[in-house]
């Protein structure tokens, strides 16, 4: 018998599916942000980026993913040194990955549902 998912749940998995190209693309402007070959508007980018994730998870009901996403928009936009923006983005990747997995595994598991026999 198949995995019967509520509507809820297949909602956020789509929507979780449609992040792997956006996490490919923080990965990669974090990096170029490190080695100093982001400018500006590729920052304005990022951050937009983020900003989407933050409120497409919010709307999801996806909170950890929607509150890390909303972090590291935050970390992007401050001022301060370089050195430390990079290293709190890149640990917030991280976390955004973990909160990620959690997602994907809380909605891929169907819901317990009260079946009389």
């Amino acid at each position: 018998m198949g995995v019967k998912l509520n509507a809820r749940q297949q909602a956020q998995l789509a929507y979780l599916q449609g992040l792997t190209p956006k996490f490919q693309k923080i990965h990669s402007t974090i990096e170029l942000m490190a080695n100093m070959q982001a400018d500006e508007s590729v920052v304005r980018s990022f951050g937009r980026t983020l900003d989407e994730i933050k409120s497409g998870a919010g709307q999801m009901s996806l909170n950890g993913l929607a509150e890390t996403a909303g972090l590291m928009s935050t970390m992007a936009r401050r001022g301060g040194g370089q050195q430390m923006k990079i290293r709190g983005l890149r640990e917030l990747f991280g976390s955004l990955k973990i909160n990620y997995d959690a997602a994907v595994k809380a909605a891929s598991v169907a819901e317990a549902e009260d079946e009389k026999p």
